[in-house]
Order: C-alpha cells, then structure tokens, then sequence
C-alpha cells in the first residue's frame, strides 16, 4: 500500500538514561504514508475492502507502473525542506533523500537490508530487527501489496468499522511477513486511506491522508501528517510533483559506498586519551571550533550534542524542535546546528551536524557539568577503544586496526545509532542495547519482563534506579541470573533492573533490554563500527564498585546547599529513618555536602558494609541516621 508514500523526518533521541543513554536510539526513520482513493462499494470483508481500494484509486491504472518518484514539501518541528522518494512499485524497493533545516540525510531498502545516511554523511546498514521489520512495513505498503490475491503473503484480519470524528472507517490490522502489525483506517464512504497507525519503538505512530489528486490515471493523497501525540511535534509533507517511470535494477536501491574523508588523526593511525568513570558514565575532554576543553560524556547509545548554553557560547545558531526521548517517560526538545570541528586527543572530526538539547538540566543528576556528548557520528568514523581498567579511550583509523589480541568478537547490528547485540538471560535470548551511556549493569525492558515472567515472585520494592532525558526511570532491583554473551564466560549475579517504566526506552517492546557500563566495566571494549562488531577483553586488574547496589534505599539530586532527596523506597533504612522526597540533606557524616561530590556519595552508599550507619544533616529534621544494609 503506498505508491506514493511520503516520508517524514523523525528524530529519535534516546537519551541518557541513568541507565540507557542518550540520543538517538533511532536516528531517521521513514514514517510512511499512503495513497488511496474512491469508490462507493460496500466493504465487508479484508478482500472486499482492498479491492475497494484498489478500485477506487484507479484500479487497473496502476498495472504495468513500475516506478514511482515524487517530490515533496516538508515542515514541522521547526524545520521546513525537501524529500524526494522514489519507490518500485513491484516490490517495495525504495530510496529516499532528505533536506531538512540544516541537515541532508537518505535512507532505503533494497529488500535485503534496509539503510540509513544520517546527517554526518555515515552510512550503516539497519539489520536490527525493529529497522528491517519497519522497512518491511513500509515497502508493503508501498508496492500495495495488500491488492494481491494473497495479500502479498501478510496476514490481514478486519478490526471492524470505527468512528472518530464523525467519520466512520473500515480498519484493518495488517502483519506483513517478515514486518510487524499496523492497523490501516479506510474511510467508509469513500475507501480512501485515511489513517495508517504503527508502534515504532516506545512510540505509536499516526500517519494521515488527504487531499487526494488524480496522476496519470491513479489517486495519490497530496498531503500527509505524522504525529507522535504531541502537536508540537507533528509533521507535514506536501506532495508537490509525481512522475511514473521504468524499473530501476535491485542495485539502484542498495545502501550506497560511505566516502566521507572528515575524520583525521594528527601523526599517526591512533590517539589515546584519558577519561573520568562518574556514575560509570565516561566524560574526556574536548575542543569545539577551536575552544575547549570541554568534559563530554561519551554514549554509544548518543549522538553528537552540544547544549543551548555552549551553543550560544560558541556563536553557533539552532534550528528546530523535535522530540528527544530516552529512559524516563518524558522528553526533552532537539535542535540541530553545525560544528566545524571536534577535537578529542590528536583526532579531529569535521562537518557536523550537532543534536542541540538541554543535557545540562541534567547537571544536577550527575553532580558534574554536561555541556554536551560524543555519540554515534564520531564512533562510526573509527574504531573506538574503552579501556575501563586504565581509564583511557583510544581511536583508531579503521584502516590500520588489527583485531588480533582484542578478545572475543560479538557481532551486533544497528538500530538508528545504537547498537544491539543478542544475548541471552537465565537462558532466554533477546536483543540488547549495547550502552556506555547507562550507569546500570542490566535492565530488562517492561515487555521482555512480562512475556516470560521474571517480575512473578519478585519481593524487591520499586525504586528510581536511574534517570533519563525522560525524568526519572523506576525498576525493581534485585541479584539477578546469568547473563551470557556467544562465546563468553557466564557472568552470574549481576545487579539486574526489572524496568517499571510505562514509556519511554525501557517500555520498547522490540528489546530485551540495554547493557550498561556496570557489565561493560569489566572489560577493554572495542568497537569496530564499520564491520559491526564489539570486541570484549577482560580488565586484569580488580573492578571497583562491581555489582553493588544502594544499601540506603533512596534518590537524591544536587542542589544549591547539598542534595534534595527525590526518591524514597518504602521498608528501607532510609525509609526507617523518617527521610521523606523533598528533605534537603546539608551534610554527610559531619561534612558539608556540598564539598561532597554526589556520585562519590552514592558509591559510599552502595559500597560501604551493612551495618554502617551514615549521618545525614537534613533541614528542619536535624541529624538522621541511617544503617545501611543489603536491599537486594
């Protein structure tokens, strides 16, 4: 369904997450939008609907078509561009250019592997499976494959006739082979498509269509939205020129050789650099457009950012507001602006399109400043080592990398920019996020959690374990199984986060769960982006702070005179002791806590033994003391 699919921008940001990072779990995504027209038959049955359609929007007219290529208006999220698609009508194919604001980008499909050319020029095959089920879904709909006899080999079962507006519609629930369900809302008087809705990670996406104009014989809808549930967000496109043309070969549709020549190591193929561990998030310094340093945190599951504050330090210019989202179920908005250079030891990345977001709203999570990341875009042009036993990042051109003495390789594959890899958990295989930008060691998504159970029984209060760009990301903790990656030693008893969220990154049906430096700290890890895969090499030395968890039993922030309790769990010592959400501390053990970092005061609180007993100074309450012991 879909000739003349229009497609939207989409900016995904998963970000940061006390436990699943920032930015950008799904860089671009075609949202797919459709065509149809009219007729005045009475639909019954799935066949009787589609042939309605078909019908309607010229029927016989669309035989013998074999290319689609149309030109579109863009607008929304602050931004307004151009989108050129071009679509083969007999299987789906397509390939797709973009230019949005600041920012150039394509994606496509050529029936084997879906792709993605994000802003930075990097080119990287979406294997995953949430991107290949999504193209799936959107080349079905594009080669109207729901016309076919079979239904193009899809399960298509009626949802019955449904009103919204006044309207009444007959809508479908689809399930290509090899996608994933989305329902399609035919209106019932004039078997239009009108609506197609679809879950896109954490997200369900609505696509409307109107305005419907006769081509060469068939009905294209000339104008399309796409909607998250946010006006603030919606999208629009405008179908400005449509043209039919002969068949493109299979190759015309393949991801395209990536050529970009913007990243350099000054004097060599490797530089290394050192980093600070806080919160078992990775901050190096850096340089942008010649100032700095700056200390960046350092996400896999990121993209490059830059925050309003240095944005307008360094003279720069934002455009736009998309929706960021990430662990926690809100969001945070995202601009775009360009970077002419980054520099992180003797390497330089040049060119770039920034995500610009109010990371530093987060400063007082982190208790160090944020003024922005390194993500995805500066990963894919080398090969990334995280040594977290010497505490060093090294970068390495791709071109004089050896693997030899890296460890064992773990394949993974792209979603957007993050990266996933299968594992399994107590036995149970799934896709997990691989995350530097998680402070956690394991968290297992909401739906992964209840499909098999692993929350029946469980004792263990729920908790704010983390935080996100989203707020605040609740779980219940506790002492988990064995988590195994293919050819790797078992890692028993790891710290595992049962995820409560209700949206957000860990209410994402498509994953297991998300990895974070907890589990990731006891190696030398290496990416080789380019090849999509992870090498793991155990640290020799011991591991500091490994598999512990809050012996205290509450969340606090920084503020202006110490810490502002957020989170307290019930039946925990901090509960027994009378602290409340709101409580202000002002000092620990007799110091000031403001001369108290607070992520060293939150390793105190998970790595000192049971039995300790912590002062806290806290406003209007005096001395609180509390025991600390296990919770999990």
């Amino acid at each position: 369904m879909r000739p003349a699919h229009i497609a939207a921008v989409v900016w995904s940001y998963h970000l940061f997450p006390a436990k699943k990072g920032v930015p950008m779990r799904r860089s671009l995504i075609v949202a797919f939008l459709a065509s149809t027209a009219a007729t005045q038959v009475l639909a019954a049955t799935p066949a009787d609907i589609l042939a309605a359609n078909k019908a309607a929007e010229g029927g016989a007219a669309w035989d013998g078509k074999q290319t689609l290529i149309t030109e579109n208006d863009y607008s929304g999220q602050g931004l307004t561009g151009k989108i050129t698609q071009h679509s083969d009508l007999k299987n789906g194919w397509f390939a797709d250019n973009f230019a949005v604001g600041p920012a150039t980008s394509a994606n496509g499909y050529d029936g084997a592997h879906a792709w993605n050319k994000d802003p930075s020029g990097a080119i990287t095959l979406q294997d995953s499976a949430e991107p290949h089920a999504l193209a799936v879904n959107d080349a079905y709909r594009r080669a109207n494959l729901w016309w076919r006899a079979d239904f193009g080999g899809a399960s298509v079962v009626d949802d019955g006739t449904k009103t919204d507006n006044g309207t009444s519609y007959d809508v479908l629930t689809v399930m290509p082979k090899d996608g994933k369900h989305f329902d399609a809302w035919f209106d019932a008087k004039t078997h239009l498509l009108s609506r197609v809705v679809e879950t896109q990670g954490p997200q369900t996406v609505t696509a409307t269509m109107t305005d419907y104009r006769e081509v060469d014989g068939v009905e294209l809808p000339f104008k399309f939205a796409v909607s998250t549930g946010e006006a603030k967000y919606d999208q629009h496109a405008t179908l400005t020129k449509a043209t039919f043309a002969a068949a493109d070969p299979q190759s015309f549709y393949a991801a395209p050789k990536m050529t970009v020549a913007d990243a350099a190591i000054a004097g060599g193929s490797e530089t290394t650099f050192p980093f600070h561990l806080y919160n078992n998030h990775i901050y190096a310094d850096v340089d942008v457009d010649g100032k700095g340093p700056y200390q960046f945190i350092f996400d896999t599951g990121g993209v490059n950012l830059l925050t309003p504050p240095l944005v307008k330090e360094l003279g720069l210019k934002s455009e736009g507001q998309m929706e960021g989202q990430g662990a926690g179920t809100g969001h945070m908005d995202v601009g775009l602006t360009k970077v002419s250079s980054l520099a992180l030891g003797k390497a330089t990345v040049k060119d770039q399109i920034f995500a610009v977001m109010a990371l530093n709203s987060m400063s007082n999570i982190e208790g160090v400043p944020m003024p922005g990341m390194v993500g995805f875009e500066t990963f894919r042009r080398f090969v990334t080592r995280v040594d977290y036993g010497t505490g060093t990042i090294a970068l390495i051109d791709p071109k004089s990398f050896d693997p030899k003495g890296c460890g064992t390789a773990v394949p993974f594959k792209f979603d957007g920019n993050t990266i996933e890899a299968v594992a399994t958990y107590d036995g149970i295989a799934g896709t997990f996020t691989i995350d530097t930008g998680s402070r956690a060691s394991l968290t297992l998504n909401v739906p992964f959690v209840k499909a098999h159970g692993l929350d029946k029984n469980v004792k263990g209060g729920e908790a704010v374990t983390g935080w996100g760009v989203g707020g605040p990301s609740r779980a219940i903790p506790l002492r988990g199984g064995t988590l195994n990656f293919p050819s790797m030693p078992a890692i028993h008893g790891p710290v595992v986060e049962l995820s409560t969220d209700k949206g957000g990154a860990f209410a994402d049906a498509s994953m297991a769960g998300n990895i974070g430096a907890g589990i990731l700290k006891r190696y030398v890890v290496t990416l080789d982006y380019e090849h999509a895969t992870m090498y793991l090499k155990p640290v020799t030395a011991p591991v500091a702070d490994l598999d512990t968890f809050d012996r205290a039993g509450m969340w606090f922030n920084v503020n202006d005179e110490g810490y502002t309790i957020v989170d307290v769990t019930k039946g925990t010592p901090a509960d027994e002791a009378g602290l409340k959400a709101g409580d202000e501390i002002t000092a620990v053990d007799g110091k000031p806590a403001t001369s108290l970092p607070v992520y060293d005061v939150r390793r105190e609180l998970r790595d000192e033994a049971p039995g300790t007993v912590v002062t806290f100074a806290v406003k209007g309450k005096g001395d609180v003391k509390v025991g600390l012991r296990d919770l999990i």
